[in-house]
């Protein structure tokens, strides 16, 4: 948190980070996009879909806390289309009262003054029809909370939550396909960034959840990320799919659910 950092690079940093209005504390760790240990995957292979399930226990938690929840994932690839569906799920061993789990959906742009993307589009702020922000926005670094910053209590819930970039050629400046996040129910985005950080980056961060929790119980949220190639393309995925929060798969087939079952 920026008010801990003395040096006033790394106070700079912190605030660019993490904002200066809404202080997060982590529950359990480490981090697992690139702080856990090797895992063993599940591979189901249907009739036209693959399906990858993944499992993780966090190993250690804060003071007071319990290490021990289980992180699952499921990422269903269906034959056909250009784009998978992804369920994250939480099964809590800790009591919290506001509970969320952090990922980064579709994923972080990575870019010099705009030269791998040329627009934004968040579905969320700027009333029916969405935002589009120009690549141009992004040129100097910005805190989370200083635009473009969604939360479940300061802003009503949307009808669709999809956040994507359009991709550039960096060679030609031509504009290609849409790369997207669908997170098909939207009442469950508790925080949303879209951030530049200092080196390059533009974070998509996405807490979902965001509620009280009791050890024992269990939450979740599903998403579909892929190409597409137009805003009324990812609207009539999202559509077809919305309303769910988790995910099932065996050799069957796959199906999305309102809520996760019980294990």
């Amino acid at each position: 948190w920026f008010a801990n950092e003395t040096d006033p690079a790394r106070r700079f940093y912190a605030l660019m980070a993490h904002g200066s209005t809404h202080r997060k504390r982590v529950v359990e760790g480490p981090q697992l996009c690139h702080r856990m240990k090797p895992v063993q995957p599940e591979v189901i292979r249907g009739r036209d879909f693959v399906a990858v399930r993944t499992t993780y226990h966090y190993e250690y938690a804060a003071p007071g806390r319990r290490a021990g929840s289980r992180w699952t994932q499921w990422v269903v690839f269906p034959q056909g289309v250009r784009y998978f569906v992804l369920m994250d799920r939480i099964d809590s061993v800790n009591d919290s009262p506001e509970m969320f789990l952090r990922n980064d959906t579709p994923g972080c742009v990575r870019h010099e003054r705009g030269d791998t993307f040329s627009e934004i589009y968040l579905s969320y702020l700027g009333g029916p029809e969405g935002l589009r922000i120009p690549a141009a926005e992004f040129f100097i670094p910005f805190a989370p909370d200083a635009k473009f910053n969604y939360r479940r209590d300061t802003h009503p819930i949307p009808q669709r939550f999809i956040r994507a970039y359009r991709l550039r050629d960096k060679q030609t400046g031509k504009e290609g396909p849409w790369v997207a996040g669908l997170t098909l129910d939207p009442s469950v985005v508790y925080e949303a960034w879209c951030s530049q950080r200092p080196g390059g980056i533009i974070v998509m961060i996405l807490e979902v959840h965001g509620r009280p929790v009791k050890a024992g119980q269990s939450f979740s949220a599903a998403h579909v990320v892929g190409f597409f190639d137009s805003i009324d393309q990812m609207h009539g995925v999202y559509d077809r799919y919305k309303g769910h929060r988790a995910l099932a798969a065996d050799a069957s087939g796959w199906r999305l659910l309102k809520d996760p079952p019980a294990r």
